[in-house]
């Protein structure tokens, strides 16, 4: 009876991958090693999150490349590392082998990621990469708008996951503009319908992401930063975790 209740626990489970980017820039500001980007790292994990993201840009404006290296020695949960993948993205992912690889369009000066792959438009190129990906036992997601054509492009790259790109819902969300979250919960159905995982992530938060939860019942996994950082300024950091754990537990 135990392993039934064990496997529907985790079948409602959604993962929580703490994104890390904002500590790396508070750390650069000062040009020195505090706040600890290992140490934030155990800590995090400690505090019951399920996973650590960064996204390291070619400029190493929060996330250095050299970070990403340590950080394989240290992450014991699951460790996802989010970028565009150009040539010195894709060695840096080869040599480190995290659990997966989130494939983002940003730009080189883009400030944050602002829109999900064409992924028609870059089929072949992407489907060349997940092969890369996937050859070497790492899984692979695509970031994507709620765009129902582009989940099924997405599916012809032999992606394991999609990304779900959320600004659009969690911009100013409130009891009056939930309909924002149709288009996302018909992309979570195709994605379900052709057997890709799904996660979701950007400026997702405490106030938005229960409905966002409770809506998309296929939710894997979801990646945020900059909000819980920003959270644990007035709540700390143990306490904010354990606030979203308990949402999406």
């Amino acid at each position: 009876m135990s392993n039934v209740v064990d496997l529907i626990f985790i079948f409602f489970m959604t993962k929580l991958s703490v994104n890390i980017n904002k500590i790396a820039t508070l750390r650069n500001a000062r040009g020195s090693n505090i706040p600890n980007l290992i140490n934030v790292t155990r800590d995090i994990e400690s505090f019951g999150a399920n996973g650590i993201t960064i996204h390291p840009r070619p400029d190493e404006r929060h996330i250095k490349y050299s970070d990403v290296y340590e950080l394989s020695k240290v992450v014991k949960s699951e460790f996802n590392i989010e970028g565009n993948p150009i040539p010195k993205f894709i060695e840096l992912v080869l040599a480190v082998k995290p659990d997966q690889v989130t494939l983002v369009p940003d730009s080189v000066d883009d400030i944050t990621s602002n829109s999900g792959w064409n992924t028609k438009k870059h089929l072949n190129p992407l489907k060349k990469t997940v092969n890369i990906f996937k050859s070497q036992g790492i899984r692979t997601s695509i970031f994507l708008d709620p765009i129902p054509q582009m989940v099924e492009y997405a599916k012809k790259t032999g992606t394991d996951r999609i990304e779900l790109y959320t600004e659009k819902y969690a911009k100013n969300f409130n009891e009056s503009n939930r309909d924002k979250i149709k288009p996302y919960v018909e992309a979570a159905k195709i994605a379900d319908e052709l057997n890709l995982g799904l996660n979701a992530g950007h400026d997702l938060n405490l106030s938005n992401i229960e409905y966002f939860k409770n809506n998309i019942p296929n939710l894997i996994e979801v990646s945020i930063g900059h909000a819980l950082i920003c959270e644990s300024l007035y709540n700390g950091l143990q306490k904010t975790i354990s606030c979203y754990l308990k949402i999406l537990n």
